[in-house]
């Protein structure tokens, strides 16, 4: 078994897993996961840089991970950043940052690499009839969403700017969200799955699994539960009419009221609606009946290519 830490750097949040990899199975012993909602895109859509108060909070939690790494003596560590920092005209200077912190330079991953890692992660449980093949992962984050298709690897994968953080912020949306907000994001939705649909067959697949925080929030929305369960909400199935019915109401919700849902992490408040459509516009374009919530996802998928790398 080999040790090994992997981060993952979004839009809105920074995640960081710690497990002992099988490089032979691919087995992965998870020993410490955790995720802050840092908003390390905040404005980037609109000015093209990441913001000193974005790198700060980013830095923050780079100097918790970094002491629990040392902590639980990870061999190796990949810190993989995507799309706020592809984006972002000062991307070096988030470079440095997380250097001199972690000791190890950022990956900043293709939109295309970032899909076949959050493939890896989340279907490498998945098998027998219950999950049948091919399967459409995607992954819905704060700037970009990634598609993906595959049986055991992938076939096909794209990414495209639209995400939680960055329909929010380019719509302006209101509190609660107005009806012309809410069709001008079906409208940018729809031509991104336009162009998704170029390169990669949506309406092949015959299982949907989806990734990251709209879709676990939504699927314990879904679950009623009152807390945040990451056992619960792995692979819990919600059907389409479900998540129509959350998508509405939390677009026709006060933030107030977006903030009392139990479920809710604090800073996913302003974004979930806008999550949540993409979610439901993706299910109603592919004609998916349910979406798979899978806790493992990208970060898994890093990890996987650590240990295999030796």
């Amino acid at each position: 078994m080999t040790r090994v830490a992997a981060v993952d750097c979004g839009t809105n949040s920074i995640r960081l897993l710690v497990a002992d990899a099988d490089p032979r199975t691919g087995e992965l012993k998870e020993l410490d996961r955790r995720m802050e909602i840092v908003r390390l895109g905040q404005g980037v859509d609109r000015t093209g840089r990441l913001a000193p108060e974005a790198l700060e909070r980013t830095f923050a939690a780079c100097r918790d991970y970094a002491a629990a790494i040392r902590e639980l003596g990870a061999e190796r560590t990949r810190f993989v950043a995507t799309s706020a920092s592809r984006d972002a005209e000062n991307r070096d200077e988030f470079v440095r940052g997380v250097v001199g912190i972690l000791g190890v330079e950022p990956e900043v991953i293709t939109g295309d690499q970032e899909a076949e890692y959050s493939f890896t992660g989340a279907t490498h449980e998945l098998s027998g009839s219950a999950h049948p093949r091919p399967y459409l992962v995607v992954d819905i984050g704060g700037g970009s969403t990634e598609f993906v298709v595959g049986e055991e690897h992938v076939r096909a994968a794209r990414s495209v700017d639209i995400g939680c953080v960055r329909l929010t912020e380019r719509h302006r949306l209101s509190d609660p969200v107005t009806d012309a907000e809410t069709a001008a994001m079906r409208a940018d939705i729809a031509a991104a799955l336009d162009r998704v649909a170029e390169t990669v067959p949506l309406t092949e697949a015959r299982s949907l699994v989806g990734l990251a925080g709209t879709v676990t929030t939504v699927t314990g929305i879904a679950l009623g539960l009152d807390a945040y369960d990451s056992a619960a909400i792995h692979h819990t199935r919600v059907g389409v009419e479900r998540v129509a019915e959350i998508a509405e109401r939390l677009l026709r919700s006060t933030h107030a009221e977006r903030a009392a849902i139990p479920v809710m992490h604090p800073g996913r408040v302003d974004v979930i609606g806008a999550g949540a459509l993409i979610l439901l516009a993706i299910m109603e374009r592919t004609g998916a009946r349910e979406v798979i919530a899978s806790e493992h996802d990208i970060l898994d998928g890093i990890a996987h290519k650590l240990a295999a790398d030796g």
